[in-house]
């Protein structure tokens, strides 16, 4: 995510606004769907949980580069440029699946086929909400806020309904149809931002330097160190081991799985664009914003619930019930704490190095979800769903004593915005 690296249009544009949000839609449903097509279609051909986890690596893998370096770009190149390419990549990434025979889809194949997609998904992701910014103009909070909300809390619908599509798709059409229909889908909304979008979001700063995106702040340090192990603690259960174990164990078809993993996410991203109506009350004895105690009060909450899920399973309780309560609880409590933590950065960047902290931060947002991938694949293969569940209970303890190290006053009001 850039911010201040480019310089805001003196009004805002609702065009603009609605290309974008439009393009980003679209990236985001290709993606989700793409990531459950990959999934179940090469379990099917009887890969193994790690061999599973091992064909995304690469995607979160380049996910780290991308965040890293994304700031950089966007600020040197434009947010128009970017975006573009973000479309692009995600394109030939489908294609690369969709368009060849059977034969070439190897694991090493699809790996690069799945590193494409990671860049593609962030530079999007990237340049979509900086693009917010922009389109706004400066010296509204409340007009930014809000359309950053709408932003985000969409893309978490779309990314759900993706779940939901790339099942449905895999068990109507089949698995490079499918791909080539999400194909099509990204294709018309870069074709339609080309035709339409009026100036280039923004002027580009040739004099950005590559070294800035590295932050100095002890604060900012602490909260992506944090960052990491939550979203590992997450990524460790949701990537492979949740549908892997849906399918083989409880025996819910393709469809069915995807349709579970959207209705999660898609309400995980309503808690978040929620969040800040109820966290800023409770935060700080009833007022004020949250700080880094808040973050680790949610967090060790939060270790609570994938624990008690695991002795649930191991208790032979009725499995569907645990899975279905358990992870719906720990949704919501998920989105709240990613939720504190998106403000938190916020918070401790100032001034010129709001763009590069952002960008380091969501660096450690992709390291965390490529730990959590490995994990969830091996985990699963040497122990099941409930190793996984354990690794994630963990991993937010992890971030939970990390987040006590941060400050406990708060910086200047920002808008609290979901990541």
């Amino acid at each position: 995510m850039v911010t201040a690296a480019i310089t805001p249009a003196p009004s805002g544009d609702l065009r603009n606004y609605v290309l974008v949000t439009g393009a980003y839609w679209a990236n985001t449903l290709a993606d989700g769907a793409s990531r459950i097509l990959v999934l179940f279609f090469f379990y099917s051909l009887g890969y193994t949980p790690f061999e599973l986890a091992a064909v995304f690596a690469l995607y979160e893998v380049f996910g780290i580069f991308t965040n890293l370096i994304g700031g950089w770009l966007a600020a040197r190149f434009g947010l128009k440029f970017t975006l573009f390419c973000g479309l692009g990549l995600q394109i030939v990434a489908l294609c690369m699946l969709g368009l060849v025979p059977e034969a070439w889809l190897v694991v090493a194949y699809v790996m690069v086929s799945q590193a494409l997609s990671g860049i593609a998904k962030d530079l999007a992701k990237m340049s979509s909400k900086s693009a917010v910014k922009v389109v706004v103009g400066g010296g509204d909070e409340g007009a930014l806020y809000r359309w950053v909300s709408i932003l985000t809390g969409s893309k978490n619908a779309l990314k759900g309904v993706g779940f939901f599509l790339g099942g449905l798709l895999l068990t109507v059409v089949g698995f490079q149809a499918a791909l080539l229909i999400l194909a099509a889908i990204v294709l018309t909304a870069l074709i339609g931002c080309a035709m339409l979008m009026d100036g280039g979001l923004g002027r580009a700063d040739t004099t950005a330097k590559f070294r800035h995106m590295f932050s100095h702040d002890r604060a900012i340090n602490v909260l992506a160190a944090a960052r990491i192990f939550l979203f590992a603690a997450r990524d460790v259960w949701f990537v492979i081991g949740l549908p892997v174990f849906l399918s083989t164990v409880l025996g819910w078809s393709f469809w069915e799985v995807g349709g579970f993993l959207a209705v999660w996410v898609i309400g995980y991203g309503a808690v978040q664009a929620g969040a800040p109506k109820f966290v800023g009350r409770a935060a700080a004895g009833g007022g004020g914003e949250p700080d880094g105690r808040t973050a680790a009060v949610i967090a060790f909450v939060l270790a609570l619930f994938p624990a008690a899920i695991a002795i649930a399973l191991s208790a032979e309780i009725n499995q569907t019930v645990v899975i279905i309560v358990g992870l719906t609880a720990f949704g919501v409590i998920f989105a709240v704490n990613s939720a504190v933590h998106s403000y938190l950065i916020l918070s401790y960047s100032h001034g010129d190095k709001v763009a590069m902290n952002v960008g380091f931060y969501y660096m450690a947002n992709a390291a965390g979800r490529l730990l959590g991938t490995l994990l969830s694949g091996l985990l699963y293969q040497w122990q099941g769903l409930t190793a996984c569940l354990w690794a994630s209970a963990a991993f937010v303890v992890a971030a939970g004593l990390l987040s006590l190290m941060l400050p406990s006053q708060r910086g200047p009001k920002e808008a609290l915005v979901a990541a």
